[in-house]
């Protein structure tokens, strides 16, 4: 997991990108089709069309960072919502990096007793 400080936010880009966009194009539409600061501290996530790939664009105050996860198995979950941007929580983030619904992640197993 990327090492977040507190109070940074995730953006969702909604739709798909080309995901043979790389940093530059990627911050570009940041700045122009979300009309957000690439280099604000913030966190955008892209989806491919497929929905086996994933892109992240953040600047950490020092410099640009590009990672990208692509599952074996399964799509990331991505909202149908209309607009330009959702943003998500950090805890959501982890369970979209592990392909988990993030919108309503469910415990698939608890004790029924201790000991």
């Amino acid at each position: 997991m990327i090492p977040l400080p507190s109070g940074v936010r995730v953006w969702i880009a909604v739709g798909h990108t080309d995901m043979r966009r790389g940093m530059n194009s990627l911050a570009l539409l940041v700045q122009e089709a979300l009309k957000r600061d690439p280099h604000g501290g913030d966190l955008y996530v892209f989806r491919g069309k497929s929905g086996k790939l994933i892109k992240i664009l953040w600047h950490d105050g020092l410099g640009m960072s590009l990672y990208a996860k692509r599952l074996e198995r399964g799509r990331f979950v991505w909202p149908s919502m209309s607009g330009e941007a959702v943003t998500i929580g950090v805890g959501q983030l982890g369970y979209l990096l592990e392909g988990i619904d993030w919108r309503a992640p469910q415990y698939t197993w608890r004790p029924q007793a201790a000991g």
